[in-house]
């Protein structure tokens, strides 16, 4: 079963969803490649903000417990009072200090005992190994012990740091272990004060927040801070990407602050983002160190606003499929209906006579308006087309009709002679004549029906000639007044005999015309025997008329002037203007019957026509009506020798043409 075609219109918007759907996926698709890679780089450069404000966080706090513990010991309490001196020093302190207290303790300097501590367990487990234990200056000194996670901090003493922080904001302690020297004012060293400290480090737990967790390795490489406290304390080589932590360390040790990404910082596999940055951390108040500082935060975190847009692509990508089905329904709706207006004009047309409403224009399209034109003139040649077909067949038709007509007038008009010849005879030899006189009227009209006979068989063979293009003309310059009484005489007698009145022109100077003159007399004859044969009382009128200049309304049948024209004129029976062009077409009669009241072939005048034709000239017909008589007309350029008209001597050459003309039927 052949698969049925789709229609114009579900194919064009079937077309226009097929190239327009990927484009807008595409579109998306690109759109969010898009949004990703500017979100990725904004998280890379918030992060890589993230990790410097921490790092200069993180230097701006241990410069300030440096300071803080500097004043500290520079205090007369500390360095000559008493143990309540010191005690009450030590209390006030905790309570003004910048950053939180965890503890403090101090210990003789001598003997590393503890005088007095806050500790759970001492701070400095080897207290007599300190810098200042080893080479005694007399001057403030400052030592960073230790920096890890917090472990004995108290929760609520820095409530009061975090409680303006931002909504999904959580602080993070830090422990900072230091320890300062402590002089008399003699310069001996009395006590080595070390401290616990507690500072917060802000940590990111809004989706949409790019602070970062913290994670600190120390300038050895040992992790101090992690997300995942069970990492804190071992060094990067034994994490999982040391590779990526060691190329963090080697960017910072030079100075370098970026971002890079991180796999496997958590035990569940996810990528992180880190942001990296280094701390320039005293160590003594001389001693200085690179501490490496990074902001991280998981990479879907860090593309926490893709979903987001992606949902948003998402109903805008539906929307917009949703207007491309309809607009692809509309511009294949608004493309194919003139289309189908087209199809539904055609269909109407089912002849092509008929009068159908001519295809609707299209003023938005301009080419299927003009389509629709050029559709409507092909129709239109159609149907000229068809037109001309069926008058050709109408004349086919009606040639037909004239030739069978012909035929069975022509077999009459044979018979009829025929008869009359055969009884004549017959009759002759059948010795039925009284006497001689009988006889010879006998004779003689068989003779006439011989002639006749005749007359008919040359009518038949003249336009059998001229059908096949072989008529031949002796043309010749000829008088054509002599050859006008040349024809007359020739029928004066039946003229006289049906009592008929002939009007001859007047005689006048030779009028020269040039053609054939046994073809022109035949012609003069037809035409002159015609008007006997149709009048049976009154008269026939010859006229011969010269036209030496054009006229304006000069149109006859495109003959120029100077011109001569004969006329012949009769009172018969006259013929209807409708039939009278009829007559010059091949076996045509205004009355075809086989009962007509005339004889004849119908073919005189068609003869007539094409032999003054040839000859350059033409013929005309010209009745008012029945009973009105006729007047046929020929005429023929005249010649304006002037010469051989004075001299009265036609020249002796002849010409003789065979002319290829085809009958006008």
């Amino acid at each position: 079963m052949a698969k049925r075609p789709l229609s114009f219109r579900r194919l064009l918007m079937l077309r226009i969803l097929l190239l327009s759907t990927p484009v807008l996926l595409l579109g998306q698709a690109i759109t969010l490649r898009k949004a990703r890679s500017s979100l990725l780089e904004t998280a890379r450069q918030n992060l890589a903000s993230s990790a410097i404000n921490k790092a200069t966080g993180l230097e701006d706090s241990v410069r300030a417990v440096e300071s803080e513990l500097l004043l500290l010991a520079d205090s007369q309490a500390l360095k000559s009072g008493d143990a309540d001196d010191v005690a009450v020093t030590l209390s006030r302190y905790t309570k003004v200090a910048s950053h939180s207290v965890g503890c403090l303790e101090l210990t003789e300097a001598e003997t590393g005992a503890v005088i007095s501590t806050t500790c759970n367990t001492p701070l400095l487990p080897t207290p007599l190994q300190l810098p200042w234990q080893q080479q005694p200056t007399g001057n403030a000194d400052f030592y960073l012990v230790d920096l890890d996670s917090p472990v004995q901090a108290d929760a609520d003493a820095v409530t009061a740091v975090v409680e303006d922080d931002e909504p999904g904001m959580r602080p993070s302690l830090l422990d900072l272990t230091v320890a300062t020297p402590i002089y008399n004012p003699e310069g001996q060293l009395r006590y080595t004060l070390s401290a616990q400290l507690g500072f917060t480090q802000l940590e990111d737990t809004n989706p949409r927040s790019l602070v970062g967790k913290t994670v600190i390795i120390d300038p050895n490489g040992i992790v101090v801070t992690h997300p995942n406290p069970e990492l804190v304390g071992l060094s990067v080589d034994d994490l999982h990407g040391a590779d990526r932590f060691v190329s963090i360390i080697s960017s910072i040790r030079v100075g370098n602050a970026d971002t890079l990404h991180l796999f496997s910082l958590l035990e569940n596999g996810d990528e992180w983002l880190a942001g990296y940055s280094g701390a320039q951390l005293p160590v003594s108040r001389e001693i200085t160190d690179t501490w490496n500082v990074l902001a991280v935060t998981p990479l879907n975190q860090a593309l926490h606003a893709l979903g987001e847009i992606r949902m948003i692509l998402f109903l805008l990508t539906l929307g917009l499929l949703g207007a491309n089905a309809l607009l692809a329904l509309y511009v294949a709706r608004s493309l194919s209906l003139p289309v189908e207006r087209l199809i539904r004009y055609t269909q109407q047309v089912q002849d092509l006579s008929s009068k159908v409403k001519a295809a609707p224009p299209n003023r938005s399209i301009w080419e299927l308006d003009y389509l629709g034109k050029v559709l409507e003139r092909m129709l239109r040649r159609l149907e000229g087309g068809a037109q001309e077909l069926r008058e050709a067949w109408e004349n086919a038709q009606m040639a037909n009709q004239l030739k069978n007509e012909f035929l069975a007038n022509t077999s009459h008009e044979l018979r009829t002679p025929l008869n009359a010849i055969i009884g004549c005879i017959r009759l002759v030899r059948d010795d039925c004549c009284d006497d001689r006189e009988e006889e010879l009227e006998f004779l003689e009209r068989a003779d006439n029906a011989a002639i006749h006979l005749l007359k008919i068989i040359n009518d038949i063979l003249d336009i059998a000639k001229i059908e096949s293009g072989t008529v031949s003309l002796d043309l010749d310059t000829l008088d054509l007044g002599e050859i006008v009484q040349d024809v007359l005489d020739m029928q004066a007698l039946q003229i006289q005999q049906k009592g008929l009145t002939l009007h001859r022109p007047d005689k006048s100077d030779p009028i020269w015309v040039k053609g054939d003159g046994d073809k022109l007399k035949q012609v003069l004859l037809n035409i002159v025997y015609n008007a006997i044969k149709f009048t049976d009382s009154g008269s026939i009128k010859a006229e011969i008329s010269l036209v030496s200049e054009v006229a304006a309304s000069d149109d006859e049948d495109l003959v120029p002037a100077p011109r001569v024209s004969v006329t012949i004129q009769d009172t018969g029976i006259g013929i209807e203007p409708k039939d009278q062009q009829k007559l010059f077409h091949p076996f045509v009669m205004v009355d075809g019957t086989h009962t007509r009241s005339y004889e004849g072939t119908g073919l005189g005048l068609a003869i007539s026509k094409n032999f003054m034709k040839l000859m350059g000239g033409s013929i005309s017909l010209y009745s008012a009506g029945v009973d009105q008589g006729t007047s046929v007309t020929l005429s023929l350029p005249l010649l304006a020798n002037q010469a051989v008209a004075d001299q009265g001597n036609p020249p002796a050459a002849t010409e003789q043409v065979l002319v290829g003309q085809q009958v006008e039927g």
